[in-house]
């Protein structure tokens, strides 16, 4: 009897027993610059497989955040530019565009063997895609499905799972919390995650850099839509006076949607000559999802992302705005 996602839980078998009878090697990939949710999405699906006899790695065309490096273990985890494919195929975990992943690994692997995910955007473009657009994380993915074929893992594993979770609910914050990602969790800290060490690892150690960050955007913060929507914005001299990196932008588009009355929070930050767009929703009703993929992105219902070509912030936020008005007027009719 299935426990969460039955049809999900019997292909991912099948998945796994076709690798061992044709003794396939595996490398698990996630999309570039990866977040909480990616890295321990890799992190326990290169375990998961490992215990099950299949040779994986991870591998990513970025390096892990300075606060998730602590998941890796004794993980094999490597970096695009330092592996070699040597007859491995691809998985891929919380992607829900094969580009997502790099240039580099999109022509180191033409073709992807196995499409974990939870996004409601995923565009379908593996072999065996096992898409849960409902899930709240795709470490949740994951998770049911080791729950639902009684598989056991390990306390490293249970970590990785434990923080994806976590982190793509916004400490169980978000809508797309729910009774299943909590029996989830309760089954995660019985196999060996420790949610204290995660939130001191992941919260409780920012650089003085990143805090410096946290106030230049903080003083860029705009209201928009009588206070409906909030804008930020992260210019290449905001990082240049901090002293931060980019892993440092990571959850501060959440600032902006925090603010009373805000329904919908949006980050703009110019990076590489381009700019990346970040929304979050209070409510899945308002489907940030569809303002992305408008201009290329896509993720989910109250969090997406994308990248346009534009190099003037000021000059796209009245674009992305005037989409926003768009989806707040949809609600209307």
């Amino acid at each position: 009897m299935s426990y969460f996602f039955e049809q999900e839980s019997v292909a991912f078998k099948a998945c796994v027993e076709s690798l061992k009878k044709e003794n396939k090697k595996v490398a698990v990939i996630g999309h570039v610059r990866p977040d909480g949710d990616c890295i321990g999405s890799t992190v326990a699906m290169v375990r998961i497989l490992r215990n099950q006899g299949i040779d994986a790695v991870g591998v990513n065309n970025d390096e892990a955040p300075a606060n998730l490096k602590f998941l890796l273990g004794d993980t094999p985890f490597y970096l695009a530019s330092e592996f070699t494919i040597d007859d491995h195929i691809c998985v891929t975990v919380d992607s829900a565009d094969y580009k997502r992943v790099g240039a580099s690994l999109n022509a180191m692997f033409p073709e992807v063997f196995l499409n974990v995910d939870h996004h409601i955007s995923n565009k379908q473009y593996a072999k065996n895609d096992l898409i849960i657009g409902s899930a709240s994380a795709t470490a949740e993915v994951i998770m049911g499905i080791v729950l639902d074929l009684g598989w056991k893992i390990d306390p490293t594993t249970a970590q990785a799972l434990y923080v994806g979770i976590a982190t793509d609910t916004g400490q169980f914050r978000f809508p797309s919390t729910t009774k299943d990602t909590f029996e989830m969790v309760k089954a995660l800290c019985d196999f060996g995650a420790k949610p204290a060490e995660a939130a001191n690892e992941l919260y409780e150690n920012d650089s003085f850099a990143r805090i410096q960050l946290i106030q230049l955007f903080l003083a860029s913060l705009e209201m928009e839509c009588d206070g409906r929507v909030c804008f930020g914005l992260l210019t290449d001299s905001m990082y240049q006076e901090s002293g931060a990196g980019i892993d440092d932008a990571d959850g501060l588009v959440d600032y902006a949607r925090s603010i009373q009355g805000v329904e919908v929070g949006v980050l703009l930050e110019e990076r590489n000559g381009a700019l990346k767009g970040s929304l979050r929703a209070k409510d899945p009703k308002y489907r940030v999802d569809q303002i992305a993929q408008a201009f290329g992105g896509g993720g989910h219902a109250c969090a997406a992302g994308l990248n346009v070509d534009s190099k003037d912030i000021e000059a796209f936020k009245p674009q992305i705005l005037a989409k926003i008005k768009e989806q707040f007027a949809l609600l209307k009719k």
